[in-house]
Order: structure tokens, then sequence, then C-alpha cells
């Protein structure tokens, strides 16, 4: 299994904290937010990951290098990062998509535990992992279901017709890829392309019919890092270190 994590934003909800860091290295607990990713990927058996960069690509390149264990890590430069979604950086990574592999938001943080029940879930097509709670917001990816089935996702989804949200990461095995990418290079010549969530492939296709499964984990630990306050709940579940604190110290 290879994972493909996008990270190529810069997260300017975190500002100032992001003026020059990009989001993905934000630091948590005695590593960063992507290390951390990467970390969790090789205590679960992934060995071998692609990292999409974008702002300030050369500090993501620096803080891989300087790993010291890990999976094996390729980088891809998306150009377009300040002008397009994340469908083009699912777009520079495609033919890291050739067989079952994992796709991961570069904000998004999860334990282990979490990790192996999605690992462990059957192996369908296209898998969505998805979290349920008592209430939902703007910002949340809400999907809509049929039993464990996707039938639609999207932030704009009436309340009255959601049924859980996306943590930001699915799984692709057997056809999966295929069809994704074959969905990805389609949007990709549409004139909104560029401007398209990669989740918006998979909302086209659980509308075109395609089963797109969903593995549920709710109660494990997770979290997003859109905002300073994502950030302290960041913190606060996956760790707090000096190195957080001296670097932000005079923010």
């Amino acid at each position: 299994m290879h994972a493909i994590i996008l990270a190529a934003g810069r997260g300017s909800r975190l500002l100032p904290l992001t003026t020059d860091l990009p989001k993905c290295l934000l630091p948590i607990g005695n590593t960063t937010v992507l290390g951390m990713q990467l970390d969790t990927l090789f205590a679960n058996g992934i060995e071998t990951a692609t990292v999409v960069t974008g702002f300030n690509s050369h500090m993501v390149h620096a803080e891989i290098k300087a790993r010291k264990s890990g999976p094996r890590v390729k980088t891809l430069y998306n150009p377009f990062f300040q002008v397009a979604d994340n469908l083009a950086s699912c777009w520079m990574a495609r033919k890291s998509m050739h067989s079952d592999f994992l796709l991961i938001n570069g904000d998004t943080l999860f334990t282990s535990e979490l990790l192996q029940t999605i690992l462990a879930a059957p192996a369908n097509d296209i898998t969505v992992t998805i979290d349920q709670k008592g209430h939902y917001d703007g910002d949340d990816m809400k999907v809509t279901l049929d039993r464990e089935f996707l039938t639609a996702i999207g932030k704009t989804l009436p309340l009255t017709e959601t049924d859980g949200e996306s943590i930001g990461m699915l799984r692709f095995m057997k056809a999966g890829p295929e069809i994704f990418t074959t969905e990805l290079k389609r949007l990709m010549k549409t004139p909104d392309g560029t401007k398209s969530w990669f989740l918006s492939a998979i909302h086209g296709l659980a509308q075109a019919g395609v089963q797109i499964d969903t593995t549920n984990i709710k109660g494990a630990d997770w979290s997003e890092l859109d905002t300073p306050e994502d950030y302290e709940i960041c913190r606060s579940l996956f760790g707090e270190a000096e190195m957080a604190r001296t670097r932000f110290a005079v923010i």
C-alpha cells in the first residue's frame, strides 16, 4: 500500500503561524504535522509515500531529507497551488496511483488505531473514511449515505441529507485507482477542473452510480488543521512540545 499526501497549501487561515511555514510543517509533539503522518503510516506498514508540495516547497524537502527513518518519500511540486484547488495536486500525483494507495489530506492527523481500522476494512475499490457527530458546520466535508455506501459528498450538502463527514483519508484498491484516475483526467479537462476539490471526483462517481464504500471510525481520535482553534485541538490530542512553544513564542 502506497500513501499520497496532499500538502501543497499554505494554510492562510492559520496566519501568522504560516507566514513562512507551510501548514504541514507546523510543530506537533516532537515532530511536525507531516512528520507525524509519515511516522504513523510507517508504523503501520506503509513503506512508500508521495508528498505533493507547493507553498515554500524547499522547506518541506528539507524536512523530508532530514528524516532518519520512516517510509521512502518522493516529492512532487504543484506549481499551481496558489490558483488551483487540490484536484490539481491529485493530477500531479496521478502516476503514483497505478496500484493500491491511500490518499490523505496534508492537514489530517490520525492515530495508529484509526489507520489500522482503515487498512483492515474490506478490500473494496474506493473507500471513504467517515466520522459521525451530533452537529455539522459549513467547513465539514459532509456525506450522504445509503446504508454504508456514499451517495453524495460536499460542504454544501443540506443538514437534512447529512449522515457524516469525510476525515480526508480515502483508500483505493483493485479497480479503484483506474476508476479514480479516469475521472480525475475527465474533470481536469473541464473549465472548472483546476478549481475543484478532489472529492468532487468522488461525488461525481457516486452520482453516476459507482459504488463508493465507507469506513466509519466514529469514536477514534483524529483532527483536521484549518484554524488556530484546530491547531490547539491537534496539539492537545497529539502532543505539545517545547519546539512549538519556542517557534511561536513571539507570535
